[in-house]
């Protein structure tokens, strides 16, 4: 790892459009989807109130995470990210399985994401048929991401700026409700912190297992990383992005988190939709629908983010001879066109199949990658800690980097250790984390072969 000046360490051909603003935006909105507007009830459930402490835990992790990747990403901002920083750190090997790893998780999201809005959106309005919405969703999102990086940027700072306001405008409410300022509603005061069990009625146990569920929220906040080498000033946006993930969590998911167990109790059934019971419960009227429509631009935004982060990461393996070399071809526009419709190819394909045979295939491709994140955030703090270890022994100066090192990497390394440990002995998560090794594996020797095979010429 060499810090250098950002745009000579940046990809040479890709272009700089990318705003600060925007991809400041794009790092507060990365961690906030569907996950947390319609998912944080299943942790509040599994844990009780103490699920704001695998809520912290999980934070930490993802802060650790962050800021390791701001470190390497700050001294070389490419579309690699991860996958390039894993060859430098440990062979090219563990670069190309990283990246081809992430790839192939990102784009069968994609299509998850089409089909899921595309759901939600038919609860409000039935009368669209999903298979069509879903569709129109994967066609609109490729034409943005092929009308260049300066329009994906701005139609991701605009869905971030609803998110982030959805988020502030239910938490100001929360607030109202439970300090008795609307008219007519009782507060609850902070009674369902102790009531049905106290406040870790399922004691450390559901702790761990909350924390299993909470922590792949988080997931898809990497992308950051790998938007910063598109950036005007990559070294400064990534420096500004990553130093608001601390109270980005601390605001979004533990205040958002706290004002659900304090209006809800614990084990009431309006948990499956948490963030339309506190809103009824304040009795805003069409509460429902309202969070309905802001999951839907949160699974649009992702759809939006992953198709970018893809193409991206599909254009840095062939730059570096890990994919066909047609897909590091770019526009007039600097739009790597052929790594984009490759992307969105298989979201296409995936798309068709869920809808031809539902709930089948896109579940089962889910669990087959379902813990890319672990893996990539693991390899990630390991690089992170052999280019450190790396740079300060030949004295170079870098311009961001890791909290108290390597102290905090160990950290983020025990953390990961922990999850997959409560994943080995559950037994759902154990399948999908084995399968997520296998075809981890898969990807490694394959990529070996490819090597040996150009090498022999």
């Amino acid at each position: 790892m060499t810090a250098s000046p950002a745009a000579a360490s940046a990809d040479p051909q890709l272009g700089h459009a990318l705003k600060s603003r925007q991809l400041v935006m794009m790092g507060l909105g990365s961690a906030i989807g569907a996950g947390l507007f319609l998912g944080s009830g299943v942790g509040v459930q599994t844990a009780g109130p103490a699920v704001l402490l695998s809520y912290l835990i999980a934070g930490t992790l993802i802060i650790i995470v962050m800021r390791a990747l701001g470190e390497m990403a700050a001294a070389r901002p490419t579309s690699g990210a991860f996958s390039v920083y894993a060859a430098d750190a440990m062979g090219p090997t563990a670069g190309a399985t990283l990246g081809w790893l992430w790839w192939v998780q990102i784009v069968i999201v994609v299509a998850a994401e089409s089909v899921g809005a595309a759901g939600l959106l038919a609860t409000v309005w039935p009368q669209l048929p999903v298979a069509a919405t879903s569709l129109v969703f994967m066609s609109a999102f490729t034409l943005v991401n092929l009308l260049g990086v300066r329009n994906f940027g701005e139609f991701e700072f605009w869905f971030a700026i609803l998110k982030v306001a959805a988020i502030l405008i239910f938490i100001a409410i929360g607030a109202a409700l439970l300090l008795g300022l609307l008219p007519d509603v009782p507060s609850p005061g902070l009674s369902h912190f102790t009531e049905h069990g106290g406040f870790a009625p399922k004691g450390w146990a559901g702790i761990g297992a909350a924390l299993l569920v909470v922590v792949f929220a988080f997931g898809g906040t990497e992308i950051v990383a790998v938007a910063a080498a598109e950036t005007q000033d990559p070294e400064r946006s990534i420096t500004q992005a990553i130093r608001t993930v601390a109270w980005r969590i601390l605001v979004f998911y533990i205040g958002s988190l706290a004002v659900i167990i304090a209006v809800v109790p614990w084990t009431s059934e309006a948990l499956k939709s948490p963030f339309a019971a506190v809103l009824e419960a304040a009795r805003i009227p069409g509460a429902a629908t309202a969070i309905t429509l802001v999951a839907v631009v949160a699974l649009l935004s992702a759809l939006n983010a992953n198709l970018y982060g893809a193409s991206r990461m599909i254009y840095s393996l062939a730059q570096r001879q890990e994919a066909p070399r047609f897909l590091a071809r770019l526009s007039r526009s600097q739009v790597p066109v052929a790594a984009v419709l490759a992307s969105v190819a298989f979201g296409f394909i995936a798309t068709a199949l869920e809808l031809l045979y539902p709930d089948k295939v896109l579940p089962a491709l889910l669990n087959v990658v379902g813990s890319t994140c672990l893996l990539v955030w693991t390899l990630s703090l390991v690089a992170q800690l052999i280019l450190r270890r790396r740079a300060d022994r030949a004295g170079i100066a870098l311009p961001f980097k890791m909290w108290a090192f390597p102290y905090v990497t160990w950290l983020g390394l025990g953390i990961l250790a922990l999850v997959f440990v409560l994943a080995l002995m559950t037994p759902g998560p154990r399948v999908q984390l084995l399968s997520t090794v296998g075809l981890t594996l898969g990807i490694a020797a394959v990529s070996e072969i490819a090597r040996r095979m150009r090498a022999r010429g």
